[in-house]
């Protein structure tokens, strides 16, 4: 079966997808996406992921392509015609296309909006966090307004390519202070050997992570003790536990930072649990 992809009001094969070479988004990453996951036949958390999008937009001054409700038909269309029950849903939402020039298009100019979606497999993720996965560090190098979830990401292929090659799955951006901000594509987290969850408020300098917030309504909910605060490199590798968040990776278990080993090498007994119980604080949206 061959993947179908939605692009600018059509329903196109995958394989022949296209955007002109004029894309705002292509031009000067000029747009934002969204990512949510498809988990049993249910996209996960979809009123906030579109929240953030909106917000995205709006912080950029790029119009909503189409209806909210619009929106999310087409998505629920492109994930069945893909046969998607365990996966991701990606959006993308660009200013348009337009004679290249770095002001703002023409009033008028309709926003382009490319929606795909893949097939997952559920027991990859697992396996992962059954193991642990390792994280390094890199100085922070990214522009100022990473609250929006830009497709401006250069300094995060960047990154997540020196963790690859260095065997880790993620790298920490480092502010100039020594705090860490967060993950090439994730929210990072530690636990305090005192078992307090530890992470940035999501204010200034990360992205407000969806899968982080749902987190954060499972720490209220099970009563955990939380503090919601910068720490540093070296707590982090001082730390009980580590773990990142993201909608493609859930709660993920950190058992090593650049060289240290996080507590004794194997994922720990909090993010464990809260990775076991995420969809069950998570909001469900049937296809």
């Amino acid at each position: 079966m061959s993947r179908i992809a939605y692009v600018n009001g059509r329903y196109v094969r995958h394989a022949e997808a296209a955007v002109h070479i004029e894309d705002r988004g292509y031009q000067f990453a000029d747009g934002v996406y969204e990512v949510c996951e498809i988990w049993r036949g249910k996209v996960v958390d979809e009123r906030r992921h579109l929240d953030r999008l909106e917000r995205s937009l709006r912080e950029l001054s790029i119009a909503m392509p189409m209806s909210r409700a619009a929106l999310a038909q087409v998505m629920r269309e492109v994930i069945h015609r893909n046969r998607v029950q365990s996966g991701i849903v990606y959006l993308q939402v660009t200013r348009g296309v337009a004679r290249r020039d770095h002001v703002f298009p023409p009033a008028g100019t309709r926003p382009a909006l490319v929606i795909t979606s893949r097939a997952v497999r559920p027991e990859v993720g697992d396996k992962a966090a059954e193991a642990g996965v390792g994280v390094i560090t890199v100085p922070e190098n990214r522009w100022d307004r990473v609250d929006i979830k830009s497709v401006g990401l250069l300094p995060n292929v960047l990154v997540k390519q020196k963790a690859k090659e260095a065997g880790a799955k993620e790298a920490w951006f480092v502010d100039a202070d020594g705090f860490v901000t967060e993950g090439g594509s994730t929210n990072a987290w530690i636990i305090t050997t005192d078992n307090t969850l530890v992470t940035r408020p999501a204010e200034h300098g990360i992205l407000a992570g969806i899968t982080r917030r749902v987190v954060l309504d499972m720490i209220e909910r099970e009563g955990l003790s939380f503090d919601e605060r910068p720490f540093t490199v070296e707590e982090a590798k001082n730390a009980k536990e580590a773990f990142i968040t993201a909608a493609t990776t859930l709660v993920m278990p950190v058992v090593k930072v650049d060289d240290a080993v996080i507590g004794n090498g194997h994922p720990g007994s909090f993010a464990s649990e809260l990775r076991s119980k995420f969809h069950e604080v998570s909001e469900l949206e049937p296809v």
